[in-house]
């Protein structure tokens, strides 16, 4: 390995490319690595034993693979098995129906930092930060698909409530482990045919969303963001939080704008959105998903796109400005492997991006070179990048190449398989 790179690095350095510098600022991208892969979007709000209710909004995991985490203790250990063979220092997304409440009913609205106690400590021992989500959905008031602007005050006050517990929530996760921690509000409100009235859901929604957002927090510890979807099952027609809505809310307040790269039509790519949005939000929050034909949440994979979108943080100099985490579930592979190709892969683009000659192609297209351009794009795509990735991996104490795959199978083997 030391021998490729060695190449690597004077073949970098040809191009003006410093791979020792590009190595040490992936220390400036953590991931967020979600909790639902781990057990299909269940949580803890079922007795022990009991599988959690349907999940409606628009949700749906396929496949049964063995070896799920039945617990928070048994989600927690397998996090820390994929933790163990991505390099680098992540972080960790939860939702709300992920508390801990000792068997007891707690309603969503009623949910506090207690409820979350194990998983601060979890967190603080592994020197990650956290962050948080309300979740709007596998619950009786969201059976109708419809949370913020529904039109009954009382079920939209519930979940105006629900939204204000976990706000206080991520500003205790994110005083506890020293790190700001992002609350993202996604809601499913929708209609899956035509609606007659498309202006008061939104008036709705986003009086709502006033409520919710009403009591300050110290960003220093709490991060606020909305999310948009183009469409979802049982809101084809209408969605009521659509990429125009929290664009203007995030503008006109001040949030993170949440762009997930399975929330738009499919010839709709988040790499081009990244530079016009943020000329107008403080931040973005970027949800690293795959959508096949639809936003169906496959394992990320390093796809044109990933790359496209690593590109585009890099060069525009975003790295403080915007927040990655992944959203997928897949449960017809092991689930610790798919956090760990999900999350590599995104490391792996934005290592990429960070190595890439872009000096010479903007020279290039500054001086009205438009051949050379092209022709740069080309050439560099053919760099060799492996050997500066296996290099990173062997610095952070992982395992280069498939070799981590080794090490999830011993762990299926000795862990995951003997769960029933």
């Amino acid at each position: 390995m030391s021998n490729a790179y060695e190449i690597a690095r004077e073949r970098y350095a040809e191009h003006g490319v410093d791979v020792d510098a590009a190595i040490a600022a992936m220390d400036a991208y953590p991931v967020s690595i979600h909790c639902w892969q781990g057990d299909d979007v269940a949580g803890f709000e079922a007795p022990p034993g009991e599988q959690g209710g349907e999940l409606g909004g628009g949700l749906a995991v396929t496949g049964n693979y063995p070896g799920k985490a039945r617990t928070a203790d048994e989600l927690r250990a397998d996090a820390d098995q994929a933790l163990s063979l991505i390099p680098g220092q992540h972080r960790f997304n939860l939702h709300a129906i992920y508390a801990e409440t000792g068997g007891v009913a707690v309603e969503r609205d009623q949910l506090g930092p207690e409820h979350f106690a194990r998983w601060i400590g979890w967190a603080q021992d592994a020197g990650i930060g956290l962050d948080f989500n309300p979740s709007y959905f596998g619950h009786p008031l969201a059976a109708s698909g419809v949370t913020l602007s529904h039109h009954d005050a009382a079920v939209r006050q519930f979940w105006i409530e629900h939204g204000k517990a976990c706000r206080r929530i991520g500003a205790a996760m994110g005083e506890a482990t020293g790190s700001p921690c992002v609350t993202n509000v996604w809601v499913p409100d929708g209609s899956k045919d035509t609606p007659a009235d498309r202006k008061a859901p939104r008036e709705r929604l986003a009086e709502a969303l006033d409520e919710v957002f009403a009591e300050p927090l110290d960003a220093v510890h709490n991060l606020d963001a909305v999310e948009s979807k183009l469409f979802g099952i049982g809101a084809e027609s209408y969605t009521v939080g659509s990429h125009e809505f929290y664009m203007g809310y995030a503008i006109k307040h001040g949030k993170l704008l949440c762009l997930d790269t399975g929330h738009f039509h499919p010839t709709e790519v988040v790499s081009d959105k990244l530079s016009a949005v943020l000329q107008w939000v403080p931040e973005v929050l970027l949800h690293v998903s795959r959508g096949v034909r639809w936003d169906s949440d496959h394992v990320v994979v390093l796809s044109d796109e990933l790359r496209a979108i690593a590109g585009e943080l890099v060069r525009g100099g975003y790295g403080s400005r915007v927040h990655i985490g992944l959203d997928f579930f897949d449960a017809t592979i092991n689930r610790v492997a798919a956090w760990v190709i999900g999350v590599r892969a995104t490391q792996k683009a934005l290592l990429g991006a960070l190595l890439e000659p872009w000096a010479e192609v903007a020279d290039a297209e500054r001086a009205g070179d438009l051949t050379g351009r092209l022709a740069l794009m080309e050439e560099h795509k053919t760099l060799p990048f492996a050997a500066v990735w296996d290099r990173y991996c062997e610095q952070k104490g992982v395992p280069a190449g498939a070799g981590w795959l080794d090490e999830v199978r011993r762990y299926e083997e000795n862990i995951l398989s003997k769960r029933v």
